[in-house]
């Protein structure tokens, strides 16, 4: 089905107004030659708009388009080359021309339209313009009313056929009928008779005259016709867009062959090399997936694996490799960076030497005001980096800490001492680490406030030196004391380990003791059992024997049980101990924010004298659900306290 161009360009002239050939319409638009009469006609080529405007003027008519607007603004009609002749009227009788819509801007005259069986007469301009109802998508069938009574078909035709091709006419038996042209833009050109007077011949009959109301109407077949057109547009577009991604979609990659001896072999050499290895396992990965593996070619399925799984060794290499470069590169810039510090550090320096009094007098006020913003840029700058590198060096540590630490096995039970103890380490660890972190913050406070600070005096240099100094060693004994802590805990673990170790191998002793005994005692029914049949001295001799192997079997079965009875541990070992335990207990109460080993002791040897700090210490770690060590303070100022939490802990037990 073709595009219909003549609709876009006749929707187009509606709308500007204007027409884009306003001298070469066809003989379906309504407006084809100029009939001077119903005998003969008269055609004039409309190629060269001077031609037209020579032919108009030649008639004493003034030269105007199509759409209504004159070709030459100044035209005088007395300059006319055929004299005599009075000036005429393009709508003239006999014309019979019909204009196309002209634009909402110029003003439309309607002028008396003379056919060869009627007369329209226009109606009054001062009126307003026909109502019309909403154009329907794809419209060509108008309805026409106010018909008069007395017409027929070819009325219709003579009156309406000057709009374009007709290709059906539905009249009626009143006064109003249905005409579907064959293009849609007609349809504007039929509306253009609204409102139209009609009269047949010179009759007065009101049978022979009507008034004209054309306007849109709805019927099935344009609906059909536009939707197939629609769909058809539809089409075209998806198969362009179709033609677009054919052109811009990637190629496709190649299939994947079927596996035979010939490819596998291939394969196999592909796989040993590194360059083609990733293209030669996702074929073996697609065999596989297939399921083409079986009894003939396990074979060959098992070496290509097996060279595959060769290729582990070089990819761990590589990555060890690629580590080792990321940690050069890593020492480099930490390097590299602690230059940059160290040469802010000696900047920073140069601007507090001159921020002395010695050197500050002698600079001017907009000198100082400089140095002044330029030594507070050079300070913030340089606590950047420092801080970045802090962060570095606090990272690795961090990592390297990570590192040493294990995880302690899991102990299903809760009343062992040692695990106990490991947990005693862990928390003493943890808070070693915050004593750790709260110095370095410490240090990194002093030394902001140092850069921040104006120098003053050489003697609170030394002081905050003699500062950062001794924060130095004490973080030096923390680590130390951490180091030391991170050992015994490791000793501890390994003890715990063993004595799980231990528990295990007495209870194998204690269920095999326990199948011997079943043993024993199944074989002493069967001996009773033949001792019945036997005469009464058999049967005494067998009950002493009886009773010999139970006692014996009863002794044995004591002895084996005597280590089991002795391997639970109590944290309290003596009666001396239990009294140090209540009596610390009831100390502890009465101080609910705790107190610390020494306070605690000095109380206790007050009642005895022999009482040390070391074994009141270990009897408190030896209890953690019924006394709980705490920290509080912050560097320098942090102590250690004990608390009392037996009625905690005694709803975990």
């Amino acid at each position: 089905m073709k595009p219909n161009y003549s609709n876009f360009l006749y929707a187009w002239e509606k709308w500007t107004g204007t027409s884009q050939n306003p001298y070469n319409y066809s003989n379906t638009e309504g407006i084809c030659n100029m009939t001077m009469d119903s005998n003969g006609s008269m055609t004039m080529p409309m190629s060269d708009p001077n031609a037209w405007a020579t032919a108009m003027n030649n008639l004493g008519m003034p030269p105007i388009g199509i759409s209504g607007q004159q070709l030459m603004p100044d035209f005088d009609p007395s300059l006319g080359m055929m004299g005599g002749i009075p000036p005429m009227n393009p709508m003239m009788p006999g014309l019979g021309m019909v204009f196309n819509p002209l634009s909402q801007d110029l003003p439309v005259v309607k002028e008396i339209i003379h056919c060869t069986t009627c007369t329209l007469f226009p109606p009054n301009p001062n009126l307003p313009q026909p109502a019309t109802r909403d154009r329907p998508p794809g419209c060509k069938t108008v309805f026409v009313g106010g018909v008069p009574e007395n017409s027929n078909e070819q009325l219709i035709v003579e009156v309406f056929g000057q709009c374009g091709e007709i290709v059906a006419i539905r009249k009626s038996k009143k006064n109003f009928c249905h005409i579907r042209f064959a293009e849609e833009f007609t349809v504007d050109k039929a509306l253009f008779l609204s409102g139209y007077r009609i009269r047949l011949g010179s009759s007065t009959d009101k049978k022979d005259s009507g008034r004209l109301h054309v306007d849109f109407a709805q019927a099935r077949d344009d609906l059909y016709e536009w939707e197939c057109h629609q769909r058809m547009l539809a089409r075209e577009e998806r198969h362009r867009r179709k033609i677009e991604d054919d052109l811009f979609r990637p190629p496709s990659p190649p299939p994947i062959v079927h596996y035979s001896d010939h490819e596998s072999s291939q394969l196999g050499d592909k796989i040993k090399d590194d360059g083609k290895f990733p293209e030669a396992v996702h074929v073996l990965l697609t065999w596989l997936e297939r399921g083409e593996v079986n009894r003939r070619n396990a074979n060959n399925f098992y070496s290509m694996i097996q060279a595959s799984n060769g290729h582990i060794r070089r990819l761990t290499g590589e990555k060890s490799q690629h580590e080792k470069e990321v940690e050069e590169a890593k020492d480099k810039f930490k390097i590299a960076l602690a230059g940059i510090v160290g040469q802010f550090e000696q900047i920073v320096s140069v601007f507090q030497a001159a921020s002395k009094q010695k050197a500050w007098d002698h600079f001017t006020k907009a000198q100082r005001k400089n140095l002044d913003m330029w030594r507070k840029q050079a300070e913030e700058i340089r606590n950047m980096h420092s801080e970045q590198l802090m962060g570095i060096r606090r990272e690795e540590e961090m990592e390297m800490s990570d590192d040493d630490m294990e995880d302690p096995p899991d102990s299903k039970d809760s009343e062992d001492s040692g695990v106990s103890q490991a947990e005693a380490l862990k928390e003493e660890n943890d808070s070693l680490r915050c004593q750790l972190d709260a110095y370095r913050n410490e240090v990194e406070l002093l030394k902001q406030e140092q850069g921040k600070n104006q120098p003053m005096i050489s003697e609170e240099d030394n002081t905050r030196s003699q500062q950062l100094s001794f924060l130095q060693q004490a973080l030096q004994g923390m680590q130390k004391q951490l180091l030391k802590m991170r050992e015994e805990l490791k000793e501890r673990e390994a003890e715990l380990e063993k004595s799980v170790e231990d528990k295990q191998q007495l209870n194998n002793q204690v269920l095999n003791l326990k199948e011997g005994l079943l043993n024993l005692q199944n074989t002493d029914i069967v001996q009773l059992e033949k001792s019945q049949q036997d005469d009464r001295g058999g049967e005494e001799n067998a009950n002493q024997t009886s009773e010999a192997t139970v006692s014996t079997v009863v002794s044995c079965s004591q002895e084996k049980e005597g280590p089991q009875e002795k391997n639970p541990l109590s944290p309290v070992n003596s009666e001396r101990e239990a009294l140090l335990v209540g009596i610390i207990a009831t100390f502890l109460h009465v101080h609910p924010f705790g107190a610390s080993i020494e306070y605690i002791c000095s109380y206790l040897q007050r009642l005895d004298t022999k009482i040390n700090t070391s074994e009141v210490e270990a009897l408190l770690s030896r209890l953690p659900c019924t006394f709980r060590q705490e920290l509080s303070g912050v560097g320098a100022s942090l102590e250690k306290r004990w608390s009392f939490c037996g009625f905690q802990g005694i709803k975990s037990t």
